[in-house]
């Protein structure tokens, strides 16, 4: 992988992914922040269902678009994180990052999955 690509995927910032649609088979886009704990990459939102994360389940390939300083669309695939004890561990860390004082709830119903960055966007 590119280093340009290695340090900004360091770092958690604001992204774009595009998943295809669990129904429609179309490209969605949407904007969201990843953050990267230990070298794991990881997307996850505020309680409650998302459409980004039921495509996800549905289809986990997805591009995950870099553009903060550096623009690069990225084939990558989502794990979806379902054990409590992974989750309790990430989620503590997410709701550090974005000030939440409700983590239980986070941790109980927020979208949570681990990013793999595929080979092909060496």
């Amino acid at each position: 992988m590119d280093d340009t690509i290695r340090r900004a995927l360091s770092r958690g910032s604001l992204i774009d992914i595009t998943t295809t649609g669990r129904r429609t088979a179309r490209p969605h886009r949407v904007e969201l922040v990843y953050h990267n704990f230990d070298g794991h990459i990881y997307i996850s939102g505020r309680p409650g269902p998302r459409d980004w994360y039921a495509n996800l389940l549905a289809n986990p390939g997805f591009t995950f678009h870099l553009k903060r300083g550096l623009s690069a669309d990225l084939p990558a695939r989502a794990r979806p994180i379902t054990d409590e004890a992974e989750r309790r561990a990430v989620m503590e860390k997410v709701g550090q990052a974005w000030g939440v004082r409700d983590i239980e709830r986070m941790i109980r119903s927020s979208p949570l999955v681990e990013v793999e960055i595929l080979d092909e966007a060496a």
